[in-house]
């Protein structure tokens, strides 16, 4: 018999009314649950003795609260709400037309569904196997199209209106079930209110907000919430509801990096929230290379290996800015990231796996919406991979640098300015090749230009190839 369940309730795009909140860990409590933690798709989960087991589900439908064990059959509406006036503003989207949008899904549905705002990179935008994304046309939406065990995205060829979202999500799924090949002929034969897309989905730089701590927004104040281990205790949330209640905040958000966020909180509130924080010792300024990260639900591994390679970063005082990193162990799971670290099994004979290695991939453009990933590393012990993903950090920060100041206009009032001359620099060890000087480690003569350096060449230090070297300016 196993000894533990998975159970799971769902709070669609993240929302979670606090008075129901509240409801859920006082029952929860009572059937001797201590702690709770928030999944990727900003779901509730709890891990609940199977002793436990029989009373809470009892508890949980007496109070018409549907819950899932051990499943994942109606997986949770995901949504850029969280972000939305504390991270960034939509043209058009304000969080009135996320309520009108949510109350269309008066069913679950076995899809994923995924609600997005098309300038923010908080949330993921194509995780879902059906993605809204706002245009910039008002209460229309972008529709990608990602089917179950596929990751192949189909642009719908319509924009939806707001309105339609709730029926579009039904009708797909109706016609999926009915295991149709010509379920997207079909589709646009339906009729929706609607207006042709011309164009995709402009995807933004990425560009993840720190997320902690109390910080202003206009005349009001935002509370950011995270957990090291990914668990929040039932006592301390507990308190965080009834304060809510008591201060007339009507909503907390969960994130899909396992964090919460509370928001319009008053500057007279803002003592009561400090004291419950020192009360029950939450930190709230953690470094951000440590809230750039996505696991696995339920992934012991993936949080293990996420520390590891944080405490490197640490030691070296990696900088990460413009990356976010996932770590995958299983080989269907859906994680969000720049940088994704793979794990497979060294030895694999049937359903026996002995050892692991871990594969490094990168996103186009370190764009993780991206959703194409070139391999960059294989094969890696654990004891490599830190260092590996932080040669990879090194790589990104380099390449911004030179877009920055190739982006940068020149300024003709800078008459008395310093001669400069031409170099490339290694973006892992950051060693330069100067022509004036050659490489004398190389024999390669003083004054030898950089394209005619031997397609051999490699970085005298790290011996990186000759490709990888990037074009810098320096003062002569």
């Amino acid at each position: 018999m196993r000894d533990y369940y998975i159970l799971k309730i769902n709070a669609p795009a993240g929302i979670y009314s606090p008075g129901n909140l509240l409801r859920i860990l006082k029952l929860a409590y009572a059937s001797g649950i201590r702690k709770v933690r928030f999944g990727a798709r900003q779901q509730l989960l709890m891990t609940v003795h199977y002793e436990e087991l029989p009373s809470l589900q009892k508890s949980l439908t007496q109070e018409a609260i549907s819950y899932e064990v051990n499943t994942d059959l109606y997986p949770n509406l995901i949504s850029s709400y969280c972000g939305e006036d504390v991270f960034r503003s939509g043209d058009w989207l304000r969080e009135s037309e996320y309520h009108f949008i949510l109350d269309q899904f008066e069913k679950p549905s076995q899809l994923k569904v995924n609600l997005s705002d098309s300038g923010q990179s908080f949330t993921p935008f194509f995780t879902g196997h059906v993605n809204f994304i706002a245009s910039h046309e008002p209460h229309f939406w972008h529709v990608y199209i990602r089917l179950p065990k596929s990751n192949q995205l189909i642009r719908f060829p319509q924009l939806l209106y707001s309105s339609e979202l709730g029926r579009f999500v039904y009708t797909l799924e109706a016609l999926l079930n009915q295991s149709t090949t010509h379920w997207l002929e079909s589709l646009q034969q339906t009729h929706f209110i609607a207006q042709p897309s011309l164009q995709e989905v402009e995807l933004p730089d990425f560009s993840l907000p720190y997320y902690e701590g109390f910080n202003r927004y206009g005349t009001r104040t935002w509370l950011g919430l995270y957990r090291r281990e990914e668990w929040f205790s039932i006592s301390f949330l507990v308190e965080v509801c009834e304060l809510c209640l008591k201060t007339r905040i009507g909503e907390i958000c969960s994130t899909p990096w396992k964090s919460l966020i509370i928001k319009n909180i008053q500057e007279k509130d803002r003592m009561h929230w400090s004291y419950l924080l020192g009360k029950h010792n939450i930190s709230v300024r953690h470094a951000s290379h440590e809230l750039a990260w996505q696991t696995e639900d339920h992934s012991a591994e993936g949080a293990s290996l996420k520390q590891y390679v944080i405490q490197h970063f640490n030691r070296e005082d990696t900088r990460t800015f413009g990356l976010c990193f996932g770590i995958q162990t299983q080989p269907k799971s859906e994680v969000f990231g720049s940088v994704l670290i793979r794990q497979r099994p060294w030895i694999q004979w049937g359903f026996i796996s002995l050892g692991k290695r871990y594969d490094l991939y990168v996103a186009e453009q370190y764009n993780p919406n991206s959703r194409i990933f070139r391999k960059v590393e294989k094969g890696l012990l654990k004891m490599h991979v830190p260092l590996q993903v932080e040669r990879i950090c090194r790589t990104f920060s380099a390449q911004r640098i030179l877009r920055t100041t190739e982006a940068l206009p020149l300024v003709e009032e800078e008459l008395f300015a310093s001669p400069t001359t031409e170099v490339y620099e290694c973006p892992h060890c950051l060693t330069r090749y100067d022509e004036r000087y050659g490489d004398e480690t190389q024999s390669i003569a003083a004054h030898t230009t950089f394209q005619k350096l031997p397609e051999s060449y490699r970085c005298p230090t790290c011996e990186a190839p000759k490709s990888d070297l990037i074009r810098m300016l320096q003062e002569a």
